[in-house]
């Protein structure tokens, strides 16, 4: 079953979301509280994405995003932002979200959302046997897994297949637009900012020194790069 959590105290957005979600096939779960989206995912482990309001009673979204990705790397995570939130995009990205849908948004570009990350959080993905190996990371495609050093590094399944994008491409410099294509879908109808926030997330898991990256570096004016 495609289940996808709806986390939105306002009711009439939030049933706005269900509708919609409802008619392209999924089973939504509501919530309307930080605390009944924690909830409701400990009942609901084979949810596979969760949508969630930033602002809210009691504890708020960036806060339900940490207490979920402390312990679940695989699920889906998307931010419901308002149109003047614009730092709230960038630390909902680095709390660990994977993407944000700007209000007010349409039916399809939400869908479209909740469909690219529902296929990216395994819902729909055939495992592949096999590993990549780059010393000193060893990435695991079967079981979507990261080692350096032997050390398992947790990872989101958007930063997994940036890492995937990296690691087949070595020493080969892509545009963040290609890195948008290949990880986010051709489809997606985001910002190229999110391809930027999700590598520094990335850098913090895998660099030895951030401020001097060496595996993702930086190519001015165009992208980045795996290895120097």
């Amino acid at each position: 079953m495609k289940k996808v959590l709806v986390l939105e105290d306002e009711a009439n957005i939030r049933s706005f979301i269900v509708i919609n979600l409802r008619r392209a096939g999924y089973d939504v779960i509501e919530a309307e509280s930080g605390e009944d989206a924690l909830t409701c995912l400990k009942e609901n482990p084979d949810t596979k994405v969760a949508l969630l309001d930033i602002m809210l009673p009691g504890i708020d979204g960036f806060e339900v995003c940490r207490r979920i990705r402390a312990t679940n790397t695989r699920i889906g995570i998307i931010m419901l932002t308002a149109l003047s939130q614009e730092m709230d995009k960038v630390t909902g990205l680095m709390t660990g979200a994977d993407d944000y849908v700007t209000k007010p948004f349409s039916p399809a570009e939400l869908t479209a959302r909740v469909d690219a990350l529902f296929r990216r959080a395994g819902g729909e993905e055939r495992s592949e046997p096999g590993e990549l190996r780059q010393e000193p990371f060893v990435l695991n495609v079967r079981n979507r897994t990261l080692e350096k050093h032997g050390e398992r590094i947790k990872l989101t399944q958007v930063e997994y297949s940036i890492m995937r994008v990296f690691m087949e491409n070595p020493g080969k410099a892509l545009s963040r637009e290609e890195i948008l294509d290949m990880v986010w879908g051709r489809d997606y109808f985001g910002e190229l900012k999110i391809v930027d926030v999700n590598i520094r997330r990335l850098r913090l898991k895998i660099e030895d020194n951030v401020q001097n990256p060496t595996y993702i570096t930086t190519v001015w004016g165009y992208g980045y790069k795996w290895g120097g």
